[in-house]
């Protein structure tokens, strides 16, 4: 699977050359504080996503990071600190993916204005 995306402005471009393990809506706080509702994204090894341009890193937590890209602000990558994993934003991707939603994850967390009624597995 091969899959390219890129930020609003396309100063940064990235392709995934790996196949994702699934593909999650996170409900947490910071998800919805950096994307406005939650975060659709998956995973693949670090070393399976190539990233063209500046990407700009925002350290969230101990023990979690954000990128981003400098010039439009869009948010592209997410990485837990020594996992050797990174995730990207679906919302960024082009063209038909071949992915679906398969869980909502930190749900205790979401919104109170929305409800999530797609019949995914939640936790």
């Amino acid at each position: 699977m091969s899959l390219s995306g890129r930020c609003n402005c396309g100063a940064v471009r990235f392709t995934v050359t790996g196949t994702p393990d699934e593909a999650v809506a996170c409900h947490c706080t910071q998800c919805r504080k950096q994307s406005g509702h939650f975060m659709a994204d998956a995973e693949v090894p670090e070393s399976e996503i190539v990233i063209e341009g500046e990407v700009r890193w925002y350290h969230a937590s101990e023990t979690a990071r954000r990128g981003f890209c400098p010039v439009c602000g869009s948010g592209l990558f997410w990485q837990r600190l020594g996992s050797g994993d990174m995730g990207f934003s679906l919302g960024a991707l082009e063209g038909p993916t071949g992915l679906r939603l398969e869980k909502h994850i930190h749900t205790a967390s979401k919104g109170d204005y929305y409800e999530i009624a797609d019949g995914l597995r939640q936790a």
